[in-house]
């Protein structure tokens, strides 16, 4: 008799340990703990990453003015072809100009001069 009367004992035993194991394990306190324990363990790697973002955002955008600053340099000097290519024509025209007017000048130069008046030696 006493075989199944400790088996039972021993059922009712294991039935309200396994009760009070879930009870504990389930109650609102444990588990505010272990988010808490949770929440204290992730936080300082957290804390670093979100640090290093910002660190990489900072960078990040002061490439990105670089690349923006570069590329309006470029559009601006393609943009500049129409001037450089209305100096150059300028240029041209003031060479010809020089060139007619040093042959203007070398033709006067030519010019026989005058002789002199009779009774002047």
């Amino acid at each position: 008799m006493e075989e199944p009367e400790m088996q039972l004992k021993v059922k009712k035993v294991t039935d309200k340990f396994t009760e009070s194991l879930y009870v504990l394990a389930n109650e609102p306190s444990v588990a505010l703990f272990r988010l808490q324990e949770h929440v204290r363990r992730s936080l300082p790697e957290l804390a670093q990453h979100k640090s290093d973002m910002q660190s990489w955002e900072e960078q990040s955008q002061g490439a990105i003015y670089t690349v923006e600053y570069a590329c309006s340099a470029i559009k601006n000097m393609a943009d500049s072809s129409v001037y450089f290519k209305s100096i150059d024509s300028l240029l041209r025209h003031s060479i010809a100009m020089k060139e007619q007017l040093s042959a203007a000048q070398g033709r006067s130069t030519i010019t026989p001069q005058p002789k002199n008046p009779p009774g002047t030696s």
